[in-house]
């Protein structure tokens, strides 16, 4: 993304304007009564995200590659979703504290943004309820998606001024969105009914049988089809993995490295390694298949530097650090103040249900390990307008340990610096303050006290 000054575009700006219609597009807007969070620009598939400057008065400026149509402004409550083409110069107005009633889209290529936001009030009207919509029968939980996705056909079929090939390729969407919330049904099922057993009718995903996983067009247009053409190599990744007993982040890429098809191949590859290379057992091997199949020069660069900052993070080496991060207890706390033990961190957030369900076992391993040469530290990352949230988390779930809160939540440094990209997260550090390893079993794992007695904890 390049960021552009507010003065620099007012006093040039037909050049300005004549080159945004070349290669990309311009937001631009005001904020009242601005929360106290970063305003962010990210890609729907969370492969992107980058801070928009904002004034004090709540005004902003930037510009946004047009790589991709998607974008979703968010300033931590409010999601503003956006669409773009070279040469849009959309406005984005809206009240903080009102934002359903206040939002504003103008400008340049506004009617798709627009009809976005409406689009989504038919999603959540008709969805409703997670619990309640995931808890239905088969039968209803179809006849629901089959008269929301009827409803917005004949939203967009009405809706004005929106051009016809994105019509013609929104038509598709809708129906690969009808699609996709088919096809997670039966996980959200389990979860939301307490099921866990429960397995759908034979016949309940015939649909997807039609489907084409072949549609370039469709892949770069539409994230809910890229989401099922990503799970049906998945699922053709896991059937080799189980017969072949490889590890299964390898069999997929090496399924998707025979993709015909350049941009579904490339596509596949950079979003799996974008978001994995960080956390996988095997970074090396991963990085290898990527590299010797992937075409696309600007990912490669991309993904090339990732391994670089991922290879300075091998077992033995350095561990980034967290200086002055506050401390439930008073004062602050930073990792040279833990030298001399082993230090067992947790990167987690009171928003984070993956992370509140691995508090039980935490707390078990904590009292097993509490007189041994171990530290276990945990660091939020909650943003600073919910540090009183995390406080009463602390204490109404009498969380043990060192409990710390970091200075800028996922833009700090220490997260940054361990590529972190989602959480739950655990590390392990030496006393020295050494990598012991990076992605440590989680606490209800056995691996992570098999973990302490190899190192004779």
């Amino acid at each position: 993304m390049k960021k552009i000054a507010l003065i620099a575009c007012t006093m040039a700006f037909m050049g300005c304007k004549q080159q945004a219609q070349q290669d990309y597009a311009i937001i631009a807007g005001h904020i009242t009564n601005k929360l106290p969070n970063d305003l962010t620009i990210n890609s729907y598939d969370q492969s992107f995200s980058e801070v928009v400057n904002i004034s004090e008065d709540g005004s902003f400026i930037d510009t946004i590659s047009v790589d991709r149509s998607y974008y979703v402004l968010f300033d931590g409550k409010n999601p503003v979703f956006l669409h773009v083409e070279p040469g849009y110069n959309l406005n984005i107005d809206y009240n903080a504290n009102d934002f359903k009633n206040s939002l504003k889209i103008s400008g340049t290529g506004a009617e798709v943004s627009n009809y976005l936001v409406e689009k989504r009030k038919i999603e959540q009207d008709f969805f409703g309820n997670a619990q309640a919509t995931y808890s239905l029968s088969e039968a209803d939980y179809k006849a629901k998606l089959q008269s929301m996705k009827s409803e917005q056909l004949s939203f967009l079929e009405n809706y004005a001024n929106i051009p016809s090939d994105f019509v013609e390729k929104e038509e598709r969407n809708i129906h690969y969105t009808y699609l996709r919330l088919l096809s997670v049904y039966e996980p959200a099922h389990r979860q939301f009914s307490g099921n866990p057993n429960f397995t759908v009718s034979g016949d309940f995903l015939n649909e997807l049988d039609q489907l084409d996983y072949n549609n370039d067009v469709d892949f770069e247009f539409s994230n809910h089809y890229k989401f099922l053409v990503s799970n049906y190599y998945r699922q053709k990744a896991d059937s080799i993995s189980k017969s072949s007993g490889k590890a299964n982040e390898l069999t997929y890429l090496n399924t998707v490295a025979e993709i015909d098809n350049e941009t579904i191949k490339n596509g596949l590859l950079f979003d799996f390694v974008n978001t994995s290379l960080n956390r996988v057992a095997n970074p090396d091997e991963v990085y290898k298949i990527f590299s010797e199949h992937s075409t696309d020069e600007e990912n490669n660069k991309i993904i090339e530097e990732k391994y670089k900052k991922i290879t300075a993070l091998d077992v033995g080496k350095p561990s980034p650090k967290f200086e002055n991060y506050k401390n439930y207890n008073g004062g602050t706390t930073s990792l040279d103040d833990l030298k001399g033990k082993y230090v067992y961190i947790d990167v987690w957030a009171t928003w984070c249900g993956p992370c509140i369900m691995q508090i039980p076992a935490l707390k078990e391993v904590g009292e097993k390990y509490h007189d041994k040469n171990i530290e276990f530290v945990s660091i939020s990352i909650d943003k600073a307008s919910d540090f009183d949230k995390w406080k009463t988390m602390v204490k109404e779930k009498d969380l043990k340990g060192v409990q710390l809160f970091a200075d800028n939540d996922w833009s700090s440094s220490f997260v940054k610096d361990y590529g972190i990209q989602g959480i739950p997260r655990f590390i392990l550090i030496d006393p020295e303050g050494n990598i012991v390893d990076t992605n440590a079993p989680r606490p209800s794992d056995p691996a992570l006290i098999e973990l302490f007695g190899k190192l004779e904890l």
